[in-house]
């Protein structure tokens, strides 16, 4: 456990929640409790040699560019900027948000040298992420060798499949060496059936497809809190197009590009990770912002195609749950755009939705008008590896006691 200095609040202990991706490295930080207490959030951006740190720490904004930086100097300027609020203490307890965990880690789980190199294993099923996400794991042992260090699986919330949802028409050896419907955006799923519960404990207990559209965007169908279906499937390519990601794809046309356009294995996975999705399909940009603020007919059928999947995946999801009762839009297009909003919802009167178009303009939370309810809830990941983190420590306390 990290020691006071005798400084600021001298039983106070602390928890970092780290969420790293290729180029950026995300925080909050907050002093542990039952529901930890917030204290600063921000993040280190552009990784690499103009890497940005931007930041509120307690009541002020901060901003600062860092030069060159990978992982570690990221987590170093964290702390860096932090120690107003740390006071020369170090985190107790780090939680990390971690893509993948495969079939074994249904939960939080302590991040031991064994239980990283079984996560090592699973870096080919989320190259974008599993990389980056266990970089930091190791920035942050080297950084606090003493600290517990506790990851949370964007795929752990997805285990409750039924079998159907999670298998693949292909021979059954396969489904037992791994490959299977795995779904993500797990943590902030589970933050979202947490506030339901808290919030509207009826719809909560019910049918309710959540939207998760950010630059990475996924859907998933939820029954009384439990996951049953996901778009997103034996990687994080599958289901809707997303910023740079291609979304659902014929495998055949993985097949043609290999077989007639020379494309390698490497190729493949710069094509469909990093150059589809919204800026593939509009050959501009991944932003949605400028999407929708352009004149150039190419945004628009980027917008629609999006749009027009996420309707369809609706519907199957629907029909997964063999009915709806409402829908909840997060994430940062989900919280934000009242266009797409809007042209989701658009023509999906038929499911009992229709939008309050002055409620859903003014970002309200409640944005429905029909049976099925429309809600906009923003997420937050960092909580859910926080709360981990501080049952950690609660139960290490315990072992202790």
């Amino acid at each position: 456990m990290a020691q006071s200095t005798g400084s600021g609040e001298s039983d106070a202990e602390f928890i970092l929640s780290l969420n790293a991706g290729s180029s950026s490295l995300k925080f909050s930080l907050y002093k542990a409790a039952r529901e930890p207490d917030e204290i600063a959030v921000g993040q280190v951006e552009s990784l690499g040699p103009n890497a940005r740190f931007k930041a509120r720490i307690g009541p002020q904004q901060v901003e600062d560019n860092l030069g060159s930086a990978d992982h570690h100097v990221a987590l170093q300027a964290i702390l860096e900027q932090c120690e107003t609020v740390l006071q020369g203490k170090a985190p107790a307890c780090i939680g990390h948000r971690i893509a993948h965990g495969g079939v074994d880690y249904e939960g939080p789980q302590l991040l031991t040298p064994q239980v990283m190199e079984k996560l090592a294993l699973l870096e080919p099923l989320a190259p974008l992420h599993q990389p980056h996400n266990l970089a930091a794991v190791r920035a942050s042992v080297e950084a606090f060798p003493d600290a517990l260090q506790i990851g949370c699986f964007d795929t752990a919330f997805h285990r409750s499949h039924p079998w159907v949802n999670d298998t693949f028409g292909l021979p059954l050896k396969y489904y037992d060496r791994g490959v299977r419907r795995y779904g993500f955006h797990g943590l902030s799923y589970e933050y979202i059936t947490g506030t339901l519960a808290r919030i509207d404990p009826e719809l909560a207990s019910g049918r309710v497809v959540i939207a998760h559209l950010g630059n990475g965007a996924s859907m998933c169908g939820v029954l009384n809190g439990r996951s049953i279906a996901s778009t997103m499937g034996f990687s994080a390519l599958d289901g809707l197009p997303m910023g740079t990601r291609c979304g659902q794809l014929d495998p055949g046309v993985v097949l043609y590009l290999m077989d007639q356009e020379g494309l390698s294995a490497h190729e493949l996975t710069k094509l469909l990770y990093n150059e589809s999705g919204l800026k593939g399909l509009s050959d501009e940009t991944n932003d949605m912002r400028t999407l929708e603020a352009s004149q150039r007919p190419e945004a628009e059928m980027a917008i629609e195609y999006y749009t027009f999947r996420a309707r369809r995946e609706l519907g199957a999801l629907a029909a997964s749950l063999h009915g709806i009762d409402g829908v909840v839009f997060c994430g940062g297009i989900g919280e934000n755009s009242a266009t797409i909003r809007a042209r989701i919802c658009n023509g999906m009167d038929w499911m009992g939705i229709t939008l309050d178009g002055r409620a859903n303009m003014a970002n309200e939370m409640s944005i429905g008008l029909g049976r099925t309810k429309v809600l906009v809830i923003p997420t937050d990941e960092e909580r859910i590896i926080a709360r981990a983190a501080s049952r950690a420590l609660d139960q290490l306390a315990a072992t202790e006691s």
